[in-house]
């Protein structure tokens, strides 16, 4: 039966009322912004300037919808009727656009809007009639419009030049503002007069304020939003309207570049129907955006971009002030320049693909510019294709041949290869044809790699699609348009994937589809054996000369050596080892190259086969004759034909190998060579000998570089040969021959190999940890050659120079010279020499050359003062101390001013100590006395100073009869001076002390304003200096010239002398104020409160201030390139990526307490109490005022305080704030140099004024226009969009960050989700700044700005997420350098001043390439936190300073290794970027770019009078993280093309430099640790076989010291002391050696040793497993402060298998060894052994816990135990987190073992731990020395048996449930019984106590070892359901090896000054600073609670 129909039922009105209420605050909050507080008092919602992200985006990008709203908004304070209707068209336009409310979030936007709507009308009075809406809008207009007075202000804007003062700035951004409400209202309008009755329409379209609203709104365009260069005003030959304030329109350079793209009558005519831009002139971009489809922004992106390279070239090459006479000639030099670099990487590709490059058909200078645009336009559009450069060549190649046919054409025309779209628009027309099917591809690819989980080797990375087309092949398979069913486009089968769907084909080209395209010239397999491809010359060299060097020695006779003809033979059998391993070589390159034979070319395949065949038979070849000459020599028949055959082959061959090396790596040779490369057979040779890569040809450098790195690695290894002969190979002979005839042996166990083979594993024993040692001593013998020459080098270079301020003092006076020397231009440097008025003639002429020097160095030295006080390194009384006081060139009066002001650190109280001298200096010999104080070269300058002030300061001061008094003094004091013995002239020094006094007191009064009663002081003061002066201090005959002088005495009784004073102007105040300084013994009060004489000479205090300014006077005698003018300078961006880190530190993030109670502001406040005092004293208030208010609740009031306060504690993290500070400094020191370059003589006297309103007009917008030019800094902020749609606070502090620096621009990827019925978002990359413009002013309301929005093929994360990040951003970036920098980085502004000399590197000549690269210096700021970051800091100095100087210089193999390197921006752009991005393979970047850049002969350097700060990490375990990360990434690398291209094209020593500087680093740190295990492994073969005992009844074994040269060396290695040697000659270089040994032995006591050693053990871990299963990935360290405890579980899940296993298992190695070994333990062997062993495991096991906050307190032991036990027993379930389970952590913890390759190495690895139960067994008691098998066969049965009780005692409760009394009566009968039974086999059989040991300490081992096996066999253990107990029994491990490590803890915990010293030990860096550690870990509750 059918139910009747419900009907509706009634809402009642109060209901609906609640409901619009609540959607009317709900979109209102969300959609329009409401304003919000945080705990900051900062404002969040409208203010974040979140313009396009209130309204839904599928409607955002179709319509304005977002800025008629925010009209509506904005307008409805005052007039709620217009509000209304623009709401109501915002309804109008949501509802055209999306009528169904399909897309996200619109249904809820219409219902808020409805809402809205129905709010706004209820405001209203009376009723609405629509039909008014048009008029009420355009008079609404019409007021608005008088009330921003508009005429008036377009009226002045006519008017307008660049020299306009900045206030009309304000006065454009309103105009724009309203020209914005102007276009909103015209377009209602227009949509209202669609629906108007049509007698209305002509009438109101007709009317005045109709057209009024039009022009405004068409006048808008001028204000179109820009990047750098205004859209107008410069471009545009007339102006009509005013447009945004150009401050470029004069710059000739810009002007020029731009004219030359204009769109010439030579070129074809647009058709009739194309709309001519409005807001620029028609140049060549529009012809190539009309005919090729390129997006607008694209279109304007790069515009800007080629008019700022043009502008930079032309600037570079020409004065341009129309001195060089042809302004056109160096314009087009400009622009052939500018064309050559963007197009050589182009040129360079057709060549070697053997076609005709386009750019020959470029004849002019037009065709030029516009290939070099359609060039940079494929390159700002192709997005991920960027890292494809030849892929963007091969799209190039054939756009700029359609171009040229499109020139010659009449009439512009559409490409024919880039097809309209349906709608007839252009618009994605190229991306969508030419870049989105290659994207698709890729993006295929890389979805197949499962985010780089699937091998290598079964997918296609960005390099494998761009080295497609390395091929000539390329242009036929995939032909123009692209072929779409090539195998280029077929894409992967996904293994969850029934079927793949074959490729559409192309309709008009039927083709059949070809097999997929695989990798073409490289597969990365994973296999270690990719370090002997790799590297095979090295490994061969070694292996050859190992047998060389040990036939050498055996072949000696009473341990001397010779070279016997016998011998020489012997020595010969290196030729077959040499052939061998090359035939090996030749074999594992037609291994690696397996999956790519179908893909590459046929000539690949040709020469790996022919090398094969030819190595193949020459092996054979040569190892026939060397048997036969054996032979030969064996029968001894004398007549050696065999030999010499062999002989003449192998020199034959090894000859040619020479000369062929000689040929092609001697750079010398390899040109000569080179101009016969057109003959075949040198062309075939060399193909034959040597792959022909794109990249990696002619990489060599000069002879000289050659012949310096040569010498270099022939010292090395000739100590390294030297030293492995005598030390290692020699002392084994003699016991090697013993044990082979040693026929007595007796072997415990059964022996299978070594019994019947002369003793053999016997002697691989004690010879394998030494060939290991020979294989890994070469990096030890390169760190310390390579330390001492860097030290050489570093000493060549004059670093350290000034490490103290005692040196900084002394040499203060050479500073202004060295400054104009290095950084000011060599001509220019005043822009109007005239303007200084120099001295008489007479001065001499190197004071007159000081003298200018000062003055110009004095601006550049103030400015860095005045920002170490902004940064609060540096208190107000400092800073007045530390700043240089202008150097006039005349005094007030007019007389010269010889004396150059020095900055009263220098000087203060100087002039009191001179005044003591004089005190106490008993005869009248004055100069005598003067010559004692010049003794102080600072004390001479201060008195003379004073002297030379103080008369000009009395004459500007006292009247004419006062001026006579005193010019007569100081004559008389000269004459004193000069006349010396006479005692009526001599002046009593004895009471300058007095006359010093009243002096004091008058400058005092004197340096201030002028007020009756500060006059009256002054006369006072006057008055008592005169009777001072005349009745104490003046000479015999000075007083009687007064005395006889009736003026003089007339003055005196009418008391005129001094009643009339002349108060000095603002220049004499300061002249005042300087002297009373000079005057003023300088006073501090201490702690208590007490007053004490401050001592100048640690000025500054802060050890950060000190040091900045020590590496800055330093870097100026160091050498540098002359600093060019700023117009001639090159132009550079720094780029930073950011994700999602700490943009600043919120106020709750500040407050936020850890479980001790400690916040980020109070570890702040005790780390750094100096610059938190200096903070309070700049913000004038004390500590309890600050945190007052920043409390209260009001969000408005003191937000300014709250946010000073967020600032200070964001620059002492590692913040994106604190890097943008420091980045933007660069600009600020653009602008002070540009003032300097054009400010008059007069403006540097005085200093350039720090404000620029202060300072001229023309001088301050042409600097800042000129630094706009020069510098721009990106931020690519990936997820910005995102972060503002979510209202996250990092979105409103980036915003902040550019309200804050005008020149910050932030580049972010904008998802848009789609309104269809696909719902596949568009992904957009936007580049944004803050937009002036906002109506409520200025400053914290301004809103961010899209500028540019270029629409990408899809998500740009297709790799790795940082290169992607700066990769999409890229385009955005500007100038022709670009310096790279990581958002934990930090910048000063004494380093800013010099990046235009850095820059100049650019052109020098660095080696046979210009430099491609410049290294940077990093100094690291975290060091002074805690211990780990001292370590970790001198760590990382001495790699970034001493090892990077050695690497560029001499050995020429300096890489990339992350920021803040500078490149040749150009160069890298248009080959592939700055880094690579293929997922896993490039996780480490950044090298890749260095990789990169040397492959295609570039050129790396490195320079060090430049530094920029960096942040390291400074916990355990984000140090853990860190390194993990950087050795997993080089895992990866050595499977990568990069590294096997280097390490084969490379010359040889260049390539040992490589390798030993790369991943052979890592190879070593490897073999370090496993010849550790091979050695302990060895001597636990021996002690357990028997071998020890036998070799020890042996004496002649035990007397020969071979076994102890061998463990002593071991011994050394594992200490390390050699890797120690660059950190102490770095300390030594910068720090000084007494200071060096006291920071050197400082660490260690600080167990340095131990943090280092727990490294190596990080590093062998990642490095190891990433090569055998791969697994790399990236590790978020964290950047934060590290004080909190970390829990024992999170140390134990991070460092069980990396390390405690590991070093659980060197204790159980030691264990047998000491238990089972025979050797003496008393000798001095054994205890280094065994003490560098458990130094190892004990460091292993507990560095966690020692360098552990709170690691020893006895409350944290007993609350980790607790959180430890229970996530071991936490069950789990789905989705558990590894932090909560012991269960989830074990199975990610071995997720690495995925493949059939991995799971059998692991097998073969585990099999070590039954050595242990082999052993062992047969030395037991029970067993009565019988050596059966079947005594092992036992020891099985005993293991099982041990399962079976370990199952029996964990049964499951759940199992057991019913009847779980009886099985617990079971277990503990059970139990008794076994312990019955060992009790009683103990007392009645052999077994005895020691046995069951024993048993124990064989059977752990061999479980651990089947454990590991049935981890790798986990899909079999499953199947069998054996898995469940292999868990229960892992657990059983774990559980037990964490008691092993805690008990000895907990047993700690218990003493209390144990904690203590941990924290003494963990933070003694801290301590040496006054800190206050002990309370930071204690907590500050205390302090809250009182």
């Amino acid at each position: 039966m059918e139910r009747p129909p419900r009907p509706p039922q009634r809402i009642s009105r109060r209901v609906l009322g609640n409901w619009e209420k609540l959607v009317n605050k709900a979109v209102r909050t969300e959609l329009l912004g409401r304003d919000r507080y945080n705990r900051d008092g900062r404002r969040v919602g409208s203010s974040y300037g979140q313009r396009g992200e209130r309204t839904p985006q599928s409607l955002a990008q179709q319509a304005d919808i977002d800025a008629v709203l925010q009209a509506s908004d904005e307008i409805g304070r005052h007039n709620s009727q217009v509000a209304c209707i623009l709401a109501e068209h915002a309804y109008r336009l949501t509802q055209q656009l999306d009528p169904r409310s399909e897309g996200r979030g619109v249904l809820q936007f219409k219902t808020g809007l409805q809402s809205i709507i129905k709010q706004r009308k209820a405001m209203q009075e009376g009723t609405h009639d629509r039909s008014q809406d048009i008029r009420i809008l355009q008079e609404y207009y019409k007021r608005y419009r008088a009330e921003n007075r508009i005429d008036q202000l377009e009226a002045q804007a006519q008017f307008s030049t660049d020299l306009v003062p900045d206030s009309h700035e304000q006065s454009f951004e309103r105009l724009r503002k309203v020209y914005e409400t102007a276009r909103i209202l015209d377009d209602v309008v227009n949509a209202l007069l669609k629906e108007a009755e049509p007698e209305d329409v002509s009438r109101l379209q007709n009317s005045d304020e109709k057209r009024v609203m039009e022009e405004d709104a068409q006048k808008l365009k001028g204000f179109k939003p820009y990047n750098i260069l205004p859209p107008q005003r410069f471009l545009a030959e007339t102006v009509e309207a005013p447009g945004i304030l150009n401050p470029f329109e004069h710059f000739p350079e810009v002007v020029g570049a731009t004219k030359a793209l204009r769109y010439t009558k030579n070129l074809p005519r647009f058709p009739s129907d194309f709309i001519v831009p409005q807001d620029h002139i028609l140049d060549i971009f529009d012809f190539l955006h009309y005919a090729f489809g390129f997006q607008k922004d694209n279109v304007a992106n790069q515009r800007e971009h080629i008019i700022l390279l043009l502008a930079s070239a032309q600037s570079r090459l020409c004065t341009l002030d129309g001195r060089d006479g042809d302004s056109e000639k160096w314009a087009d030099k400009a622009i052939t320049d500018v064309h050559d670099r963007i197009l050589q990487n182009y040129v360079r590709w057709c060549h070697f693909l053997r076609r005709e490059p386009q750019n020959k058909r470029a004849f002019t200078q037009q065709r030029r510019l516009c290939l070099t645009a359609l060039y940079l336009l494929v390159w700002g559009e192709a997005a991920n294709l960027r890292f494809m450069p030849e892929c963007l060549c091969y799209i190039f190649h054939h756009l700029a041949d359609e171009c040229f046919d499109l020139l010659e054409r009449t009439y512009v025309e559409r490409s024919k290869t880039v097809k309209q779209n349906e709608d007839g628009s252009i618009e994605f027309s190229f991306l969508e044809q030419i870049i989105t099917p290659v994207y698709n591809i890729v993006a295929k690819e890389a979805k197949a790699s499962q985010n780089g989980k699937v091998p290598h080797s079964h997918w296609r990375n960005y390099d494998d699609f761009n080295e497609y087309f390395w091929q000539p092949s390329c242009f036929l398979e995939l032909g123009w348009p692209w072929r779409t069913d090539s195998g280029f486009f077929r894409p992967p089968v996904m293994k969850d994937a029934k079927q793949v769907a074959a490729p559409t084909q192309n309709a008009a080209q039927p083709r059949r589809i070809k097999h997929k395209v695989g990798k073409v010239h490289f597969v990365e397999h994973r296999s270690g054996f990719h370090l002997y491809h790799s590297f095979h010359r090295l490994w061969i060299f070694l292996v050859c000369m190992l047998q060389g060097l040990t036939i050498w020695a055996f072949c000696s006779e009473d341990g001397k050596l010779n070279l016997h003809v016998r011998t020489i033979k012997k020595i010969m059998s290196v030729g077959p080892t040499f052939v061998v391993m090359k035939f090996i070589q030749s074999i594992f390159d037609v291994v690696f190259m397996w999956g790519a034979f179908k893909s590459t070319r046929l000539t690949t395949v040709a020469r790996m086969l022919l090398r094969l065949l030819w190595f193949a038979s020459l092996s054979a070849a040569i190892l026939f004759l060397y048997v036969k000459t054996l032979q030969e020599d064996a029968r001894n028949d004398g007549s050696g034909s065999w030999f010499r055959i062999y002989y003449i082959l192998v020199s034959s061959y090894a000859g040619a190998n020479v000369l062929f090396i000689f040929i092609l790596r001697i750079p010398w040779l390899q040109r000569q060579a080179a101009k016969h490369s057109n003959v075949y057979f040198f062309q075939f040779v060399k193909w034959l000998h040597q792959e022909r890569y794109y990249v990696g040809r002619s990489m060599y450098e000069r002879t000289r570089n050659y012949v310096k790195y040569s010498l270099f690695w022939i010292f090395i290894l000739a100590c390294k040969f030297s030293f492995a002969m005598h030390f290692q190979i020699m002392p084994l002979v003699t016991p090697t021959r013993l044990i082979i005839g040693f026929d007595n042996i007796v072997y415990k166990w059964p022996d299978f190999v070594s019994d019947s083979n002369h003793n053999a594993l016997s002697i691989l024993s004690i010879w394998a940890p030494v060939l290991m040692i020979y294989f890994l001593d070469t990096q030890v013998w390169y760190t310390v050659v390579s330390a001492i020459l860097g030290g050489i080098e570093g000493a060549r270079d004059k670093l350290g120079e000034i490490r103290t301020l005692e040196m900084l003092r002394k040499r203060f006076p050479n500073y202004p010279a060295a400054f104009v020397k290095h950084m000011l231009p060599p001509i220019n440097r005043f822009s109007s020499a005239s303007s200084i008025q120099e001295p008489e003639p007479s001065t001499p002429k190197a004071k007159k050359t000081n003298k200018r020097d000062a003055i110009r160095f004095q601006p550049i030295w103030n400015r860095v003062i005045k920002s170490l006080r902004e940064e609060d390194l540096i208190n107000n009384r400092e800073k007045t101390l530390l700043k240089m006081p202008p150097n006039l060139m005349y005094h007030t009066n007019g007389t010269p001013n010889k004396l150059i002001h020095w900055p009263l650190f220098l000087l203060a109280n100087k002039v009191h100590i001179a005044v003591e001298l004089a005190a106490q200096h008993k005869t009248q010999d004055i100069l005598g006395l003067w010559s004692k104080v010049r003794e102080d070269e600072y004390m001479g300058h201060a008195v003379q100073e004073t002297y030379e002030t103080l008369e000009p300061l009395l004459h500007l001061v006292l009247n004419s009869e006062g001026r006579r008094w005193v010019s007569e003094i100081f004559n008389s004091l000269r004459k004193s001076l000069n006349n010396g013995g006479d005692e009526r002239d001599s002046f009593k020094m004895n009471k300058l002390r007095d006359v010093l006094v009243k002096l004091r007191d008058l400058t005092e009064h004197l340096g201030n304003e002028h007020s009756p009663e500060r006059q009256n002081k002054a006369s006072d003061a006057l008055k008592k200096l005169y009777e001072v002066v005349m009745h104490d201090f003046a000479s015999e005959n000075c007083r009687r010239i007064f005395t006889e002088s009736s003026e003089h005495q007339r003055a005196l009784v009418e008391e005129s002398l001094f009643s009339e004073l002349n108060w000095p102007n603002k220049s004499g105040q300061k002249q005042a104020r300087r002297l009373n300084n000079l005057l003023t013994v300088q006073k501090i009060k201490d702690q208590e409160g007490k007053t004490k004489t401050l001592n100048t000479e640690t000025v500054p205090h802060n050890l950060e201030a000190r040091r900045r300014l020590q590496f800055f006077t330093n870097s100026l005698f160091m050498h540098m390139p002359q600093a060019p003018p700023i117009r001639k300078m090159f132009s550079f961006c720094v780029f930073t990526p950011y994700y999602e880190e700490d943009v600043m530190y919120d106020m709750e993030k500040l407050y936020k307490e850890n479980e001790d109670g400690i916040s980020i502001l109070f570890y702040l406040q005790k780390i750094y109490p100096d610059e938190w005092q200096n903070f309070l004293e700049r913000i004038g208030l004390i500590e309890n005022i600050v945190f007052r208010e920043v409390g209260n609740p009001n969000p408005e009031k003191h937000k300014e305080l709250k946010l000073e306060l967020r600032l200070w504690a964001s620059y002492r993290g590692q913040t994106l704030a604190r890097t943008v500070r420091g980045m933007m400094y660069y600009k600020e020191a653009l602008v002070i140099q540009g003032q300097q370059e054009g400010a008059s003589g007069g403006d540097l006297e005085e200093g350039i004024p720090p404000s620029l309103v202060e300072a001229q007009g023309s001088i301050q917008r042409s600097a800042w226009a000129q630094a706009e030019l020069k510098f721009t800094y990106v931020v690519t902020c990936q997820i910005y969009g995102e972060q503002k749609r979510k209202g996250k606070v990092q979105a409103a502090d980036i915003l902040y960050l550019m309200q804050k620096h005008d020149s910050l621009r932030v580049a972010y990827i904008d998802v848009v989700e789609s309104s269809g019925k696909d719902k596949k978002p568009s992904y957009y990359s936007k580049l944004c700044k803050v937009d002036r413009s906002d109506p409520k002013g200025s400053g914290a309301n301004q809103r961010d700005q899209e500028v540019y929005s270029i629409k990408l093929p899809g998500d740009v994360k297709l790799g790795e997420g940082k290169p992607e990040n700066q990769n999409h951003a890229i385009i955005f970036t500007r100038g022709d350098c670009i310096q790279t920098i990581d958002m934990n980085q930090d910048n000063s502004m004494e380093e800013a001043f010099k990046m235009r000399n850095l820059l100049e590197e650019f052109k020098q000549p660095h080696g046979l390439h210009l430099p491609t690269i410049l290294g940077v210096r990093e100094h690291v700021f975290t060091g002074s936190v805690s211990s780990l970051a001292w370590f970790m800091s001198m760590q990382e100095s001495s790699f970034v300073t001493l090892g990077q100087r050695v690497l560029a210089r001499p050995l020429k193999v300096r890489m990339h290794y992350g920021h803040p390197d500078v490149f040749d921006r150009v160069f890298h752009i248009t080959r592939g970027g700055i880094s690579k991005a293929s997922r896993v393979i490039n996780l480490s970047e950044d090298i890749f770019a260095g990789f990169n850049t040397t492959l295609r002969l570039g050129n790396v350097t490195h320079h060090e009078y430049i530094q920029v700060g960096k942040g390291r990490d400074v916990g355990l375990n984000q140090i853990a993280l860190f390194e993990a990360k950087v050795a997993s990434g080089n895992g990866e690398q050595t499977l990568s093309r990069d590294v096997y291209r280097l390490g084969q094209l490379l010359d040889f020593p260049r390539m040992l430099s490589f390798f030993y500087t790369s991943v052979g680093f890592y190879v070593c740190t490897m073999m370090t640790v496993l010849t550790l295990y091979v050695f302990l492994y060895g001597k636990a073969y021996l002690a357990l076989s028997g071998v020890d005992a036998s070799l020890r009844r042996n004496s002649q074994i035990l007397q020969n010291p071979a076994l102890e040269s061998a463990l002593n060396t071991q011994f050394l290695f594992q200490i390390g002391i050699f890797t120690a040697v660059p950190m102490i000659v770095n300390l030594i270089l910068e720090q000084g050696i007494l200071k060096a040994i006291i920071s050197f032995c400082t660490m260690q006591l600080q167990l340095a040793s131990v943090f280092f050693t727990f490294s190596l053990g990080t590093r062998t871990h990642y490095f190891g497993r990433t090569i055998l299963h791969g697994g790399a990935k990236y590790r978020s360290t964290g950047r934060g402060f590290v004080v909190t405890h970390i829990h024992f579980a999170e140390n134990y899940r991070l460092y069980s298998r990396s390390h405690f296993t590991k070093a659980l298992e060197v204790i159980m190695l030691l264990i047998v060894y000491l238990a089972y070994g025979a050797q003496n333990r008393t000798s001095v062997t054994f205890i280094l052994l065994t003490f560098s062993s458990w130094f190892l495991a004990l460091s292993w096991l507990f560095a966690p816990y020692i360098f552990n906050p709170s690691g020893f307190e006895w409350q944290k032991t007993v609350e980790d135990f607790e959180d430890w036990t229970n996530w071991l027993f936490y069950k789990g379930g789905v989705a558990v987190k590894t932090d909560n389970s012991w269960e989830a952590w074990w199975v990610d913890e071995h997720d690495h073992i995925r493949t059939p390759r991995g799971r059998f190495l692991e097998i073969i690895l585990s099999l070590r731990f039954f050595l242990f139960q082999y052993g062992v067994v047969y030395s037991l008691s029970v067993t009565r020395g019988t050596n059966s098998i079947l005594v092992y066969a036992y020891s099985w049965f005993v293991l099982l048996g041990i399962v079976v009780i370990f199952k029996v005692f964990l049964v499951s409760q759940k199992s057991s449930a019913s009847f779980q009394l009886a099985v617990r009566l079971f277990q503990g009968l059970f139990f008794s019984c076994l312990l019955a039974g060992l009790i009683v086999a103990v007392v009645l059989s052999p077994l005895t106590i020691g046995d069951v040991f024993s048993v124990a300490l064989a059977l752990v081992p061999t479980g651990w070892g089947l454990l590991s096996i049935a981890i790798a066999l986990r899909p079999l253990m499953e199947k069998m359901r054996f898995w469940k107990s292999v868990r229960e029994i892992a657990r059983f491990y774990d559980a037990c090896m964490g008691m092993f490590i805690f008990i000895p803890i907990a047993l700690l915990s218990w003493f209390p000054f144990v904690s203590t010293f941990q924290t003494r030990l963990v933070f003694n860096q801290a301590f040496s600073r006054g800190l206050e550690i002990s309370l930071i870990l204690s907590g500050n509750r205390s302090n809250r609670k009182t």
